[in-house]
């Protein structure tokens, strides 16, 4: 039986956060790019009433939430972000997190670095 499965990102949102391995980035903070998507069925009755799907205002906050304190490695920042996004949306079939550090402290130029998760309720 065919399904249509609806979804709903933000894609590159900029953080200045206290993310970092080393003490000094930690202090001094890095740039980072989170992109997330969910994914649920579309049983979706009246398309303009905001309700029948996912506000990504509410995934911005969640971001906000786990991007702002101050961490040793992504890996724990987007599991953060999974975690609450499945406690939030019961209905979320998929979800993919992606945080890009922007010139990571290994001497490569113009280097970025990436960790991504991806959940799927199967």
């Amino acid at each position: 039986m065919a399904q249509i499965i609806q979804q709903v990102s933000l894609e590159d949102v900029r953080f200045y956060s206290p993310i970092g391995f080393y003490e000094e980035e930690q202090i001094l903070g890095n740039e980072f790019f989170v992109t997330v998507s969910v994914s649920f069925p579309f049983k979706n009755p009246d398309s303009e009433v905001l309700e029948n799907t996912i506000n990504y205002e509410e995934i911005y906050r969640i971001l906000v939430e786990v991007m702002s304190p101050r961490r040793k490695l992504l890996e724990s920042a987007a599991e953060d972000i999974l975690n609450k996004l499945v406690e939030t949306y019961s209905s979320v079939q998929k979800i993919d997190v992606r945080i890009r550090k922007s010139n990571p402290p290994f001497g490569g130029d113009l280097a970025n670095s990436v960790v991504s998760l991806h959940y799927s309720k199967d």
